[in-house]
């Protein structure tokens, strides 16, 4: 099958990040941590049996034909691409690897609630409860904007959205971390 064309972000179910130009998403090859459901990128020049795309499976490990499972869970992009270039040397002499994140799939929050356009989102950049409101197309009109909250584990978050915009308890709006659930009441 043909990968010349990017899939762009309205052909995918999950809201995401433009990605400005090239494929894959907008994420720091050297400091990203790829996590289980992430989905790289593989090219290796010249060499079109080992290049394409790759899920990360729950165990944090990704298949490559005639190599096997490679680790990659806990890793950056530039570290999987120094493992896969030593692990193709026994095939390839010299090889050229380049490895990017084409999905984030490990790293998502949620919106809930009365919310313009609830559901998952991906958490690639460092995203606040505002920035994400904002993704998410804005309040309802029926929302109660000084209730909305952050579930994160057993805890709860408040964020009164009101305060926050008038320049007020800017404390409250805090970075989002993978899994967190916003709840507009």
């Amino acid at each position: 099958a043909p990968t010349t064309n990017p899939v762009t972000p309205s052909d995918k179910k999950v809201a995401s990040a433009p990605a400005s130009g090239v494929a894959g998403a907008p994420v720091d090859s050297g400091s990203y941590k790829i996590g289980p459901s992430d989905v790289l990128n593989i090219r290796v020049w010249n060499e079109p049996e080992f290049s394409g795309p790759v899920a990360v499976h729950q165990d944090g490990k990704f298949t490559l034909p005639l190599i096997g499972d490679l680790q990659a869970g806990g890793k950056t992009p530039n570290e999987v691409q120094d493992i896969i270039s030593e692990s193709l040397k026994k095939y390839v002499v010299k090889p050229l690897v380049t490895v990017t994140v084409q999905d984030v799939g490990s790293k998502r929050y949620y919106m809930d609630g009365l919310i313009a356009r609830p559901g998952e989102y991906s958490l690639v950049v460092p995203t606040t409860i505002l920035e994400a409101i904002s993704k998410a197309g804005g309040l309802q009109d029926f929302a109660n904007p000084k209730k909305i909250y952050i579930l994160r584990g057993d805890k709860r978050i408040y964020f009164n959205y009101k305060d926050v915009i008038h320049g007020k308890r800017m404390d409250e709006n805090v970075p989002l971390q993978p899994g967190d659930h916003i709840v507009v009441p």
